[in-house]
């Protein structure tokens, strides 16, 4: 599986879900379902990669201003929900966290931030496919600290300076 594979299931099933996280996991483990279990894992090592990709300070801070806060668990979600907004989105987001002012639509806390179950379809569907836990998928782990450096989420007027276009739109 490629990467234009991997971000058109990602997009087509979001878009069936209609933005909802919890219909896009289902729909999305649906879609994997419909694979072979190795390209359950290409897909997976795509999500993986990304998903560690995006454990950085920066893109931490964004998800406390959009989220009100963010605790470890819930910047884990925020990654794999921000995986499932899609290419532009995700790419944007990594290269400038303040562009999620501009590149999303709508943001409801209540909904949008978690997508914890995102996270945990490709090894669902590998364990449906296979009665078989998926096996390590060879990558590299993410590292132990978030790249970039590291500032205090508590701090609103640092987040603001840093964050200027989503403080302005979903901040305090």
């Amino acid at each position: 599986m490629d990467e234009t594979e991997f971000w058109e299931i990602i997009d087509s099933t979001r878009e069936a879900a209609e933005g909802d996280p919890e219909d896009h996991a289902d729909l999305l483990v649906e879609r994997l379902l419909q694979l072979d279990p190795d390209s359950v894992l290409d897909f997976a090592r795509h999500f993986e990669a990304r998903y560690n990709r995006a454990y950085r300070w920066d893109l931490w801070g964004a998800a406390a201003v959009l989220l009100g806060g963010a605790s470890d668990d819930a910047f884990d979600y925020f990654r794999c929900w921000l995986i499932g907004q899609g290419r532009e989105v995700f790419e944007g987001a990594v290269h400038d966290p303040d562009s999620l002012a501009d590149l999303l639509d709508d943001f409801d806390e209540e909904i949008d931030g978690d997508g914890e179950e995102l996270g945990y379809a490709a090894d669902e569907a590998y364990e449906q496919l296979t009665g078989a836990v998926a096996p390590d998928l060879g990558i590299p782990p993410q590292t132990a600290e978030p790249e970039g450096t590291p500032f205090d989420f508590d701090d609103d007027r640092a987040l603001a300076e840093r964050f200027p276009s989503l403080w302005e739109r979903f901040g305090m």
